[in-house]
């Protein structure tokens, strides 16, 4: 797969390849795009990106680490037909001793929500953790008003857990934020009835 950037052809590392989207290695090329993602009030809202970042904190994000085990594992949300990463989902604070991590997912460009990339680009990420990371649990949370990031989560069958009673500080009001978790054994009787 390839696309172009600034009339220069370059490969795109797919890592995961999807129906409609891939799941590509981070590319600090991108760091401009990251930064427009981040910062966009719009994409921000919800996503707890309560400071703004700089593109010169994105590209730290690139150094080499030499020694540490990883606790993020980042991708691009790849859109094939159109050939332009659109987002990015990946785990965070992965705990490798007892199995477990956070799910997180985003849409950068507004005029991909709605149309089930996230649904696709989160039971990719939710096998790959389970299936070649050997992971145990996910979980996740987002605002009670964040409906299209929980329907995401109960679509894929991650389970509902709980409220977390006035959790985030968004435009001027508390909200609560609701926590989800999929267990291993539940995504593999998920799949067997999909």
């Amino acid at each position: 797969m390839k696309y172009m950037v600034e009339k220069e052809e370059k490969i795109v590392p797919v890592f995961i390849e999807g129906n409609e989207i891939s799941l590509a290695v981070q590319d600090s090329d991108h760091v401009d795009l990251y930064a427009k993602w981040i910062n966009n009030p719009k994409v921000r809202v919800f996503a707890r990106s309560e400071t703004p970042i700089r593109v010169e904190d994105i590209k730290k994000w690139f150094e080499p680490r030499k020694g540490r085990v990883p606790k993020f594992i980042v991708f691009d949300i790849w859109h094939k037909k159109d050939k332009k990463p659109i987002g990015q989902c990946g785990l965070s604070w992965i705990n490798w001793v007892n199995g477990w991590a956070n799910a997180f997912l985003s849409i950068g460009e507004p005029e991909y929500w709605g149309k089930n990339i996230a649904t696709e680009a989160t039971e990719m990420l939710v096998e790959y953790a389970f299936n070649e990371l050997n992971l145990n649990k996910l979980q996740g949370g987002a605002a009670v008003e964040n409906i299209g990031s929980w329907s995401v989560a109960e679509k894929v069958g991650f389970q509902f857990e709980g409220i977390r009673k006035d959790s985030m500080y968004v435009n001027g009001k508390y909200h609560n934020g609701k926590t989800y978790r999929i267990l291993k054994e539940e995504w593999m009787k998920y799949k067997e009835n999909k």
